[in-house]
């Protein structure tokens, strides 16, 4: 299970501090991601990391950071320098493999509004 904290009303220029927590039955995790949909959009991919690597869209390059508490199987993103367009409903993914010997699998989180007021 997934669950997506952090989200509320900001106004245009400030930050926020989301946080995803995977629970239950977890033998390790892999990736783990964020994403968003605006009203009437696609989800769109923003973060993700893994041991070895962090991506970013172009689109959060430069104000937005991923980082995880792999102790506390959770992952953040530090919002900076929002803007109205980042209003979103935010969703963390994790690859999670559940036993030895199983496959990773995707697990979404309920996902978390971000509304960036002008």
């Amino acid at each position: 299970q997934l669950q997506a904290s952090g989200g509320g009303l900001v106004q245009a220029g400030g930050s926020l501090r989301l946080s995803c927590a995977a629970s239950g039955r977890i033998y390790s995790i892999n990736g783990m991601t964020w994403y968003r949909q605006a009203p009437g959009k696609q989800r769109e991919f923003l973060a993700s990391s893994t041991v070895q690597v962090t991506n970013y869209a172009d689109s959060v390059k430069g104000r937005f950071v991923i980082s995880r508490d792999y102790g506390k199987n959770t992952v953040y993103l530090q919002m900076n320098s929002l803007k109205p367009e980042d209003t979103a409903v935010y969703y963390c993914n994790a690859e999670v493999k559940m036993g030895w010997g199983e496959t990773y699998k995707d697990y979404w989180g309920q996902g978390t509004l971000v509304t960036v007021s002008s």
